[in-house]
């Protein structure tokens, strides 16, 4: 029986998750290293009703492991089931897993809770900004991600490229030596002047007294926030640092769900959190997330990193219905996760002076290349 989109008994017929390999265009470099190949999970959801929810997996590496975990353990308690009851299906797919939340099972029901989210709002015939709640926005602030690490000549080069964009607001990749990080620092807010906000991204680089010293020189030079300085279980770390540094701290990309933010945000260690929509356990999750921080006077700035198009986009709709928005992440290299798989452009390509307009089509409002997506796929 061929049922109509609006129906209250439409079911998941199948889930299939398509690993998706890339040579970036340009190395991505960090305190981690240097990143010239990434990988995604593309999740698609089908139902009985004709209608395809699309979601995205952050699976830095090893992409065909997650697609395995997404179709044996994951998909037998999709199918048969109705899409629209999200919050009982993430419930559902979280008890796959006995242990603590996170891993590669939370990155793995991320990607599926999009695609939800996705037919949820494809049914509704309402964009998933508008389901979430809205605010009523039409575009959202974002920073330029990232002036990558190397020497002084190297990093004004990328912040010029950034400057030229029209970016108002751009993010650093800082590393040890602290001496050098702490130079660079001072360089490039001097390049860059008064007018344009800095951040800084240290990877986990540093011990606390190294974050210290490095904080010393953020507050000098009047950049805006100083993101994940420490390992993320590091709690009482991050306590002690944001007693000795001025400069305002950021993290929580390495999160996977709340409960893994809570105390941080609670006691206003943190001033900016940063969930992941591919890792944090979807749409449905990082929603959680924000919402916490907001009513902690906490503000919000998605991760994106090094992610593909429905991450982005899934990104944007959270920030415009998010009430504590700072900023999101605007990754701008040009990978094919970006600018093939969708007809959408990339929004390092869209942004007008650090600011992202809006999807307004259903759902996530974007519509994949299935031959892009099978060029990219990763066989055998």
């Amino acid at each position: 029986m061929n049922r109509t989109a609006n129906s209250a008994d439409i079911r998941i017929t199948d889930v299939i998750a398509h690993p998706l390999i890339q040579q970036l265009p340009r190395p991505t470099v960090t305190s981690w290293g240097k990143y010239s190949e990434i990988s995604i999970v593309l999740v698609e959801v089908r139902t009985d009703a004709g209608i395809v929810g699309i979601g995205e997996t952050l699976a830095r590496f090893a992409p065909k492991a997650y697609a395995e975990a997404i179709e044996s353990l994951l998909k037998p308690r999709l199918v048969g089931q109705n899409p629209t009851d999200i919050t009982a299906l993430w419930r559902s797919m979280r008890r796959s897993l006995s242990g603590r939340s996170g891993g590669m099972l939370f990155e793995s029901i991320a990607g599926v809770d999009i695609a939800l989210w996705d037919i949820l709002g494809k049914v509704a015939g309402m964009p998933l900004h508008r389901l979430l709640g809205g605010m009523g926005r039409t575009e959202v602030p974002c920073y330029a991600a990232s002036v990558n690490w190397g020497d002084d000549a190297f990093m004004e080069e990328e912040l010029d490229r950034y400057l030229e964009k029209g970016f108002p607001r751009i993010k650093v990749k800082i590393a040890n030596p602290v001496k050098d990080a702490c130079k660079r620092i001072a360089l490039l807010r001097k390049r860059a002047g008064d007018d344009i906000d800095l951040c800084v991204d240290a990877n986990w680089a540093y011990t606390l007294e190294e974050a210290v010293e490095v904080g010393r020189a953020l507050s000098d030079n009047n950049y805006f926030w100083f993101e994940e300085p420490l390992r993320p279980e590091d709690e009482t770390g991050y306590q002690e640092l944001h007693r000795r540094c001025a400069t305002p701290l950021a993290a929580g990309e390495s999160n996977y769900t709340l409960d893994q933010m809570m105390r941080l945000v609670a006691n206003r260690t943190l001033s900016y959190i940063q969930p992941d929509v591919a890792r944090s356990g979807g749409i449905s999750e990082t929603r959680r997330m924000a919402e916490f921080a907001a009513a902690h006077d906490v503000q919000y700035a998605p991760h994106i990193g090094m992610s593909g198009i429905i991450c982005e986009t899934a990104s944007v709709h959270l920030a415009a219905a998010m009430p504590n928005i700072k900023a999101m992440e605007c990754e701008t290299d040009a990978s094919p996760f970006k600018t093939a798989i969708t007809g959408t452009a990339p929004g390092a390509d869209r942004q007008k002076n650090g600011m992202l307009p809006v999807p307004v089509g259903p759902g996530l409002g974007i519509e994949v290349d299935w031959d892009a997506v099978r060029r990219l796929r990763v066989n055998g």
